[in-house]
């Protein structure tokens, strides 16, 4: 280990990764600290990879790996199914839940994914061990960090429980709940948790086969009589996971197996299908936000700055859209063609989006397993469908859950400082319908062209791309102010491109974030100077 790293990330779970990926990418000198020596794979913890986080995952060109590496494709399954139990009485469905889709789609360049966040760090895990200038320290940890204006000092942990100080330019702090980057610049959860403690299960069941089971699902919501949740399977060998709601892990009379059964139900003949307990985790949902996410050479990522309500599956997705956000920005500033306001921008940009997505996830904890809990539910009687039929449709509140494509695609960053205001309307926000919009500061409206490639596989990964969808258009301004200040800078010519992008020009960000429109380039150096952070007031349209 070395004693000075231009960058020390803090954590090498998923935000710690992909803020390595993209600094290394870069040829950004990093170094990863990380307790866990490897990956434990028996505990699924996050189980959905958004459509969002794919199509960075297809920045980096993982999305094919992360696909390849799921034990559960896109193909098997896409419905979230309400039922009994698993071998009961199906009571509704949410078709397409989580943008599975096993065709290509025009909202987005990669479709959602269910995959166990283990098997996603796994991937993630080598191909950061393909990047020479990014050092991956299994074995340790952050314990402590002094920060300054100038740089910062850190205490880092072995797996021999030594500790030795290095020096840091900058400090990643993807560490979670329970890491020391929080303390390095005095920051503090807000918030809250759920009513009810939770119980997570993972066990094997080769018997439930899709003979068994009520339907074909990536999700099954269990409105049992005895207890709730939801089962879902892990792989397509036996191996499923479950998530016992409202059930109180330190109670002398939990039975996981038990529960499990509940849960999944009995064989053609009655008789209990057989479970074998592999792992337990008790949890309570909670919504947590940080007061503030940086502080002189600090900045916290993911977990370590908000923690989400899993309902959705949105927590994991946003920390690792904060860590291409803020690693991005470090890029430019490393490399020496971005101003102070650009890594100012990663609260303000990234801090809403946590509290909105916190505050969609958090509606939903009135509206657990237990809400829809009615005796005749099961019942093979008239009074029995009856009861199904006007579950299901309560069940209707449980819709922006499952599809909730405006919270995933539909966030902006309109009032960031390194966005160019074109004083156009702010997108509403709606969390189930995307309504794309290409608005600076919102994600650029995706397309698919004529060659069968998607307009992301064109943008630049480092810098900026400027969309001309109108020939002749000189651009020369553009391309003058990047050079003069060593900001790279491509052009990307699409005339006829059709959708809402309201402008000719189109300034996009490496994130693929809209930073100015326009319909000509006389304002270019103004301009270039506001989306690289060199000043902090926006121009005028």
């Amino acid at each position: 280990m070395t004693d000075h790293h231009p960058v020390l990330i803090a954590g090498g779970g998923p935000s710690g990764l992909a803020a390595a990926i993209e600094l290394g990418r870069a040829g950004i000198r990093c170094a990863v600290v990380e307790p866990r020596v490897s990956v434990a794979t028996d505990r699924p913890r996050a189980k959905t990879t958004s459509a969002r986080t794919m199509e960075l995952l297809r920045r980096w060109g993982l999305a094919d790996r992360v696909r390849a590496a799921a034990p559960l494709p896109v193909a098997h399954a896409q419905d979230v199914v309400f039922c009994t139990r698993l071998t009961g009485h199906e009571i509704t469905r949410f078709p397409n839940a989580f943008a599975l889709h096993p065709q290509r789609r025009d909202e987005f360049a990669e479709c959602g994914q269910q995959i166990p966040q283990p098997v996603v760090e796994e991937v993630l895990r080598a191909a950061v061990a393909e990047l020479p200038t990014v050092e991956f320290l299994a074995g340790h940890r952050l314990v402590a960090a002094e920060d300054g204006p100038d740089g910062l000092r850190a205490r880092i942990a072995g797996p021999d429980d030594s500790v030795r100080e290095v020096t840091a330019g900058y400090l990643l702090g993807c560490d979670g709940a329970t890491g020391a980057s929080r303390d390095a610049i005095g920051a503090r959860y807000a918030g809250g948790s759920g009513a009810l403690p939770n119980l997570n299960v993972t066990f094997r069941a080769p018997e439930l086969t899709e003979e068994r089971v009520c339907a074909r699902a990536v999700h099954y919501w269990v409105l049992g009589a005895e207890v709730g949740g939801i089962v879902g399977r892990m792989d397509l060998d036996g191996t499923w996971w479950a998530i016992a709601q409202g059930v109180d892990a330190s109670a002398a009379d939990v039975d996981p197996a038990a529960l499990v059964r509940s849960m999944v139900g009995t064989d053609d003949t009655g008789a209990d299908i057989d479970v074998e307990v592999l792992a337990t985790d008790p949890w309570t949902a909670r919504m947590l936000l940080v007061d503030r996410y940086r502080g002189d050479r600090t900045f916290l990522v993911g977990d370590a700055a908000h923690l989400n309500p899993p309902w959705g599956g949105h927590g994991y997705n946003t920390c690792v859209g904060d860590a291409v956000n803020i690693a991005w920005k470090l890029v430019a500033v490393l490399q020496g063609w971005a101003g102070p306001a650009l890594l100012d921008s990663y609260e303000p940009e990234r801090r809403p989006v946590a509290a909105q997505t916190i505050a969609d996830a958090a509606a939903q904890e009135s509206r657990l397993a237990h809400a829809f809990r009615r005796a005749e539910l099961d019942a093979d009687t008239p009074a029995g469908a009856a009861c199904r039929a006007g579950v299901a449709e309560a069940l209707a509140v449980k819709r922006g859950e499952f599809h909730s494509l405006g919270l995933v695609l539909g966030y902006h960053y309109a009032d960031s400082p390194v966005v160019v205001d074109d004083g156009s309307p702010v997108p509403a926000h709606d969390p189930l319908t995307y309504h794309a919009s290409a608005r600076p500061g919102a994600r650029l409206p995706h397309a698919w062209l004529a060659d069968g490639s998607s307009l992301y596989d064109h943008l630049a990964t480092a810098g900026f791309t400027l969309l001309r969808r109108e020939p002749g258009i000189d651009v020369a301004p553009f391309r003058a102010a990047a050079d003069r200040h060593g900001v790279p800078f491509a052009l990307l010519d699409l005339p006829g491109l059709p959708g809402g992008y309201d402008a000719p020009l189109l300034l996009v960000r490496p994130d693929q974030h809209v930073a100015w429109r326009g319909a000509d380039a006389r304002d270019a150096a103004g301009v270039l100077d506001v989306a690289r952070g060199a000043v902090r007031a926006a121009l005028p349209s």
